[in-house]
């Protein structure tokens, strides 16, 4: 590694991405171009916000060095937020082709897929993801959110189930968990995972409010009035909180005529 691309990564860590940007476009005037320092000068513009220099830049590294990861997942990542949802299918379809053995560029491409509303598409890339990297928890939520969508609610429950074998106690898998066990008609089922979203972040709202539409599904209102109550303490909006107050009278209502 050359003395300027050494000073030019070190400007680039320090945040100096102007400064690193001038240092790197020297070294590839002066210098034979690499794969690897166009990939560098590419996430400098990433990082001033320039995509469009920034997205030119990567693709100039895998012209030079088409079996790059890095440079399709840095370009992947800024088609991903800016929702350009085909450019990176089709580059990471062509990373896929490149390096079919790399699991970062299915899975992100599972990803892209699941975005641009091709779930099955999305499934088939993250079963291939799974069959490699079977602890890839990350892949397993994915899946689960997938199959949610696709009314597989049998197949998300097992899969947010995976997650929770690498990642115990995690609310969100509980209240993810919830809904499809409920989607499902498994009613105990989804009242035990929000309660215990609940049990494990006392400030998650949203487990709250499903916990107490269900207690009031199986007519334990006492128990619905009580999660009701708690989730209007909590920070939610005006019109919210106005609506379930109204909700709560009727029930104390029914309650007291139902004794």
């Amino acid at each position: 590694m050359s003395d300027k691309i050494q000073t030019a990564l070190e400007c680039y860590k320090k945040g100096d991405y102007e400064k690193a940007i001038d240092i790197f476009s020297s070294v590839l005037e002066t210098e034979k171009p690499t794969a690897e320092v166009y990939n560098n000068v590419a996430q400098c513009y990433a990082s001033i916000g320039n995509n469009e220099k920034a997205e030119d830049n990567f693709l100039k590294a895998i012209e030079l060095n088409p079996k790059l990861p890095q440079a399709y997942i840095n370009l992947a990542d800024i088609y991903y937020k800016t929702k350009d949802y085909g450019n990176g299918i089709e580059l990471l379809c062509q990373g896929i082709y490149e390096l079919p053995d790399n699991m970062v560029l299915r899975h992100y491409l599972a990803r892209f897929y699941m975005e641009d509303a091709r779930l099955d598409l999305a499934v088939d890339e993250l079963e291939k993801v799974l069959e490699v990297q079977p602890e890839n928890y990350d892949a397993y939520y994915d899946l689960g959110k997938v199959h949610f969508e696709l009314g597989n609610y049998d197949s998300a429950i097992e899969n947010f189930e995976n997650v929770l074998e690498f990642k115990e106690n995690n609310v969100w898998i509980y209240y993810y968990l919830g809904q499809a066990y409920e989607a499902n008609d498994e009613i105990d089922k989804a009242l035990s995972n929000y309660l215990k979203a609940i049990a494990h972040d006392d400030g998650f709202y949203q487990a709250y409010k499903k916990a107490a539409i269900l207690f009031l599904a199986r007519g334990d209102y006492e128990d619905a009035i009580e999660y009701f109550e708690d989730y209007m303490n909590m920070e939610i909006p005006a019109e919210e909180k106005e609506n379930i107050s109204k909700l709560v009278e009727r029930i104390k209502k029914k309650a007291a005529n139902e004794k």
